[in-house]
């Protein structure tokens, strides 16, 4: 059996920062040794190019062959105390610890806690040399909860070495703090891994001020760690004994590759922004990025997100990127909005439903601004509020009918409401209109205009019979498909089939809404074709007619629709069978559908199968209606899994006559795709358009430059003449 795992991506394992996601670190991977993963832990070991065996937990490496962590976790501490004969290890499940811990002959019980059994058992198959330390009569491990075990023991051990990785000790809080320090022998010392200067100051701060209202010494050191992102790792010291120098080591260690007695005092030599600020209580820390910007002193603009969908995070992470803006995050249940506003600065989440015409207005009413990224039928009553309360509007979706009818009571309430300013709609908008405006300026003629766009899975990921996965709404996605569409066209085209991009892609495509208003929002009164269109992978199209003869994609109520039925009985009801077995059903299915050949039918019966439509097991119907129900089957079997990806297709062809008869055609191109551990590409390329919009219109500024802030983001366009 071949492994793999989602953080290791072309040879190279990568490993994001704890606390930001500004940076990462990778490392060449030679093979991949063991990986195993269950609700509680995910454990991945692989050699590595330089440094050896690497162990990852949770995606964090937590030791390697090459390690110095556990020498200096450990013989700051221990080095320092004058007998240090009991010893407890919060953590360090890979032996490291105790292996040096081992180093020092006063050391007679050493107490291991707070470790998955998983840990130990890997490391001893991969990491013998320090694991082997689990074996001495020393060595107790208990796996009593770590609380616990802290408040059956007091003044028990000599020193006490802390992980703040440990679970139940992952954020630490005064409570624990004072376990610890209860724990601690009379002249006990202690050391609280805790992170590194350039990323985590602020919390270590935090802890190091905590610390010191239990702890009469106390000092923050750190060292090099290469296997981190920021390249460096720290740690809080403290000791029950005032006059104890915790920077000087009392007795030499032996038989160390790191560790020393010089390290060991340098080690708590520190930068100068970290001495002043622990030490003088001085923040001297260059200010850059949101605290460069509220230097600028901009005056406070609140804004309103409605809504916790797919694109909602990157929306909300760029409005927060100005530190002036306060971000209210509202949705209908509470958790959904701490989920989405969780480590973001300067956002509170609240409850609010919609329907509560009351409460939206008085919400939409304190802000400056609302984002409205709820389903577009809110959109309506979302604008009434803000007219009532003079609050500027932003929405990625299409302009509805109902909501051109509100524009003149908008622009008398003095408001921006601004609409399609997503992707498709939005950006597909911005660069339509910046190509037309150029062969205009210098003379020519748009005679067809064709633009394509559709969200998908990367061809890699392309794995079930639709060819698709939901990045986005899945109603929304469905009721497309029976949307009705117009377009102009001189010539008798079929905009129903394969388009061609590049060899890469079997794409087909299919007409989208009504693109005949397209001429004059476009002005290009001179073009004799305006299209617009959907792209899907080619068999969609098919697969999806179907779905739609059988009825599952009728939005209509069915009282006879309930959780006791069966997916056969509801395809039987559906098809007419004469019963609800598979064979009568796909009998009956063939008989509507009409393949045109055994091949299709026989894809298209295989794809009806692995959704699950010919099974016994019972539906779990969703308001009533065969298409949210089939909505509610697809938002499972057609997710996107773990280090999957999707892609962005959006290209634009532009067939122009230049004054002097010549003929080109030009192409806009974006391809873009997701991060398997990140945004996915439909989130970031309609969040970020949405933020950039809020931003502008938040800071007064027209849109003419909203293209130019897009760039800037890394989102393009790409032209080019055929």
């Amino acid at each position: 059996m071949v492994l793999t795992h989602p953080s290791i991506i072309d040879g190279w394992f990568r490993q994001s920062s704890s606390q930001k996601s500004s940076h990462a670190i990778t490392l060449k991977v030679r093979k991949i040794l063991h990986f195993e993963k269950s609700p509680e832990i995910d454990i991945l070991v692989f050699e590595s190019e330089t440094y050896g065996n690497v162990l990852v937990v949770d995606r964090t490496i937590r030791c390697t062959e090459r390690d110095a962590f556990s020498q200096t976790i450990t013989h700051i501490p221990l080095a320092n105390h004058p007998s240090p004969k009991k010893v407890l290890v919060i953590g360090g499940g890979d032996g490291g610890i105790i292996h040096e811990v081992l180093k020092h002959d006063y050391a007679q019980q050493i107490v291991l806690c707070g470790i998955d059994e998983a840990i130990p058992r890997v490391s001893k198959l991969f990491f013998p040399h320090t694991s082997s330390s689990f074996s001495s009569p020393k060595v107790t491990t208990h796996t009593t909860n770590v609380l616990t075990l802290l408040e059956q023991h007091t003044s028990t051990y000599d020193i006490i070495i802390v992980d703040t990785m440990t679970p139940d000790l992952i954020a630490l809080d005064e409570k624990h703090i004072h376990l610890l320090h209860t724990s601690l022998a009379a002249e006990g010392n202690i050391i609280i891994a805790a992170g590194s200067t350039w990323d985590d100051l602020s919390q270590i701060k935090n802890l190091h001020h905590l610390a010191s209202r239990f702890f009469t010494t106390i000092k923050y050191a750190y060292t090099t760690l290469p296997t981190v992102p920021s390249g460096q790792i720290g740690f809080i010291v403290a000791s029950k004994t005032l006059s104890r120098d915790l920077r000087i080591p009392v007795r030499e260690v032996k038989d160390t590759k790191y560790y020393n007695g010089s390290i060991h005092t340098a080690l708590f030599v520190l930068p100068e922004f970290t001495r002043a600020l622990l030490e003088d209580g001085k923040d001297v820390t260059p200010k850059i990025g949101r605290d460069a910007l509220a230097l600028l002193g901009k005056p406070t603009k609140k804004v309103l997100l409605l809504g916790s969908g797919f694109v909602a995070r990157p929306a909300a992470e760029y409005i927060v990127r100005d530190p002036s803006n306060a971000l209210t995050i509202a949705c209908r249940t509470l958790s959904s909005a701490q989920a989405l506003s969780s480590g973001l600065p300067s956002t509170t989440a609240i409850s609010l439903d919609v329907n509560d015409v009351a409460a939206l207005e008085a919400a939409v009413a304190a802000h400056d601004l609302v984002v409205s990224l709820v389903p577009y039928t809110y959109h309506v009553q979302v604008t009434k509020a803000a007219i009532k309360g003079k609050t500027h509007v932003v929405t990625t979706s299409y302009v509805s009918p109902a909501m051109r009818e509100l524009d003149e009571e908008a622009k008398k309430a003095g408001i921006v409401v601004l609409n399609e300013i997503g992707l498709d709609p939005g950006i597909d908008h911005l660069y339509a209109v910046k190509m037309i405006d150029e062969v205009h300026a210098k003379g020519g003629k748009i005679k067809k205009f064709l633009s394509y766009c559709g969200g998908l899975p990367a061809p890699e990921c392309a794995s079930n019979p639709l060819g698709y996965k939901f990045s986005w709404s899945s109603r929304g996605v469905l009721l497309n498909l029976l949307a009705s569409a117009t377009y102009l066209s001189k010539a008798n085209y079929n905009f129903s089939e394969p388009y061609f991009i590049s060899p890469a892609f079997a794409f087909v495509g299919y007409p989208n809404r009504n693109s005949v208003p397209f001429k004059e929002y476009y002005n290009i009164p001179e073009a004799e074709t305006v299209f617009r269109g959907n792209l899907r992978y080619q068999g969609y199209l098919e697969f999806a007619k179907v779905l739609r003869v059988i009825g599952w994609l009728d939005v209509g109520t069915k009282e006879w629709l309930s959780d006791e039925l069966t997916w056969a009985e509801v395809m039987q009801r559906n098809v007419g069978a004469t019963d609800s077995s598979e064979a009568a059903i796909i009998e009956r299915v063939k008989a509507l559908c009409a393949f045109p050949n055994e091949s299709e039918s026989s894809r298209i019966i295989a794809g009806l199968r692995w959704i699950g439509l010919f099974s016994n097991e019972k539906v779990s119907s969703r308001h009533g209606t065969l298409l949210d129900t089939l909505c509610a089957r697809f938002e499972v079997l057609m997710a996107y899994e773990e280090g999957e990806r999707d892609m962005v297709m959006l290209q634009h062809k532009f067939y122009v006559e230049w004054s002097d008869g010549k003929q080109d055609i030009i192409t806009s191109t974006l391809e873009a795709y997701g991060s398997p551990h990140g945004h996915s590409a439909m989130a970031l390329h309609v969040g970020v358009p949405c933020g950039i919009a809020t931003q502008l219109i938040l800071d007064g500024k027209g849109f003419a430059t909203h293209s130019e802030v897009l760039e800037e983001e890394g989102i393009a366009l790409v032209e080019k003449v055929l």
